[in-house]
């Protein structure tokens, strides 16, 4: 059985990042991807942005502390899982996530929102460059810009 996610996408917003009791360290992130459709009869195009939630535990966890922030691009690799939790109301909700296996920081460093706040420190993570921002938006023809974070309907966000 495979259950295999691959994303590229921009951050909506500043991660949210905790250590738990036991001392690990997990992440949360929203990753917006859009996608660009076109309609030749009506020569016009539309874009459908999906919003994604991804989790990061432990060592990507603590790259994403110290360089992701809202706007920044990442390609993400990981597994889909679903949460199951019981409302206010008592009803039971769902919630889908991405569990990040793997983590790129995509474009230059000075596209990097966190670079110019960690440039003073003394990290000893190097952020891979796979590819400027720029040439992936030119190849897949969509903007730079970060849409508008829909809000989370997840009450109990847990380890949140």
């Amino acid at each position: 059985m495979i259950n295999k996610v691959i994303l590229v996408g921009n951050v909506g917003m500043d991660p949210e990042v905790r250590t738990l009791e036991s001392g690990v360290k997990v992440a949360r992130v929203r990753l917006a991807t859009t996608e660009r459709l076109y309609n030749r009869e009506k020569q016009e195009s539309t874009e459908h942005t999906e919003w994604h939630t991804i989790v990061l535990w432990r060592n990507l966890a603590d790259v994403t502390d110290k360089y992701v922030r809202k706007g920044s691009q990442l390609y993400i690799e990981g597994r889909l899982r679903t949460r199951e939790w019981t409302d206010q109301q008592g009803a039971k909700r769902y919630s889908v996530e991405i569990l990040a296996d793997d983590m790129k920081l995509l474009g230059r460093r000075t596209d990097n929102p966190a670079a110019a706040t960690n440039s003073s420190s003394s990290a000893s993570f190097t952020p891979p460059q796979t590819g400027s921002a720029s040439d992936y938006s030119a190849r897949a023809n969509r903007p730079a810009a970060v849409p508008e974070v829909p809000v989370d309907d997840d009450p109990d966000d847990l380890p949140f």
